[in-house]
């Protein structure tokens, strides 16, 4: 995984975008945000009170120099922000969007929304559903995707003949049960971050427990739904399924159970029907065959956002800063 890290630094080092940062007044961030300034990852902006924010770097003896900081409550920005949500829907006052716009999530999600800032990293101190709920409703969704999701990268070691494998694998904490075209959404993304982040050529399997009509069911048919919409959504990419697992990534098994298709038995983007089968695939691989587990992390979004965990560490956040950075960048 430190081999993966240090390639997502590389990368965005290449092109390093404007982060903003909504939880500017907690330690870990002002860490992380000021080795990402240092070694050029990305362009930081903080958010919060400036005199906490710089008690706390002069406290913890973390430099910020150079770094914007921005108070969302007392920013020239809050008028235009107000004005612009309060357009984009439409029966929504002035004044209570000005009142949403001070929160800082918030303020953030409108920052990437009007192009002052790239992309957002948030969720050291907030819920995660509050940093879904104000990344789609400032930021909104990608064509075709009317869900936020997540993904994971797992890297396997010594699988299907090679010494390591990896795989994009959605979705595994977001998308609970998501309806045909939800799924179609988190397929594309997921291709799209696939090449992205990885310079993989996308094959994506939309997997079930059912091979091309092995079985039927109702969660069989809503995956083969799924299959045509995201054909119909994004052509050029290599979708196909409904495919159980082994179908999906085995080649011998594809080719007694597949009669044609460009990814069967080579799929390297795995989707899964629901965050059951995702969330319980995902953890099996990382503790069973010890595989890499990097994320989640967060797709669908117009423009980037990531989510941290509670407890994420400095080099977590270091870490999810590169991946938006790349997601900006592509």
């Amino acid at each position: 995984m430190m081999d993966l890290m240090e390639k997502f630094k590389a990368q965005a080092k290449s092109s390093p975008k404007v982060i903003v940062y909504p939880e500017g007044e907690d330690d870990r961030i002002l860490e992380a945000v000021s080795m990402v300034s240092k070694e050029g990852i990305a362009k930081p902006i903080l958010l919060g009170k400036e005199d906490a924010i710089k008690q706390i770097a002069a406290e913890k003896k973390i430099d910020i120099t150079g770094i914007p900081i921005i108070n969302p409550k007392e920013s020239d920005k809050i008028e235009s922000y107000a004005v612009s949500y309060s357009e984009k829907k439409g029966g929504i006052k002035q004044s209570v969007a000005a009142r949403m716009v001070k929160k800082s999530l918030f303020f953030g999600a409108m920052m990437v929304a009007s192009n002052d800032a790239d992309g957002m990293v948030a969720g050291i101190a907030n819920a995660t559903a509050s940093v879904l709920t104000a990344s789609g409703l400032a930021i909104g969704y990608q064509d075709g995707v009317s869900t936020p999701s997540s993904f994971f990268i797992m890297v396997v070691p010594e699988a299907l003949g090679e010494k390591d494998k990896t795989f994009i694998f959605a979705d595994c904490t977001v998308a609970i049960d998501p309806t045909a075209e939800q799924l179609a959404g988190i397929a594309i993304a997921s291709g799209i971050n696939a090449k992205a982040l990885l310079d993989l050529d996308p094959k994506i399997a939309m997997l079930s427990f059912s091979t091309k009509g092995s079985a039927s069911h109702d969660s069989v048919d809503k995956v083969v739904q799924a299959v045509k919409i995201a054909k119909q959504t994004a052509p050029d990419m290599k979708i196909d399924g409904e495919f159980q697992a082994d179908a999906a990534i085995v080649a011998k098994v594809a080719a007694k159970k597949v009669k044609e298709s460009d990814v069967a038995g080579q799929a390297n983007v795995l989707v899964f029907p629901d965050l059951n089968t995702g969330n319980v695939a995902y953890k099996l691989t990382q503790y069973l065959a010890g595989a890499k587990a990097v994320g989640p992390v967060l797709q669908g979004f117009k423009k980037p956002v990531n989510d941290l965990s509670r407890g994420a560490s400095v080099e977590d956040v270091i870490g999810v800063s590169a991946i938006t950075v790349i997601q900006a960048q592509g």
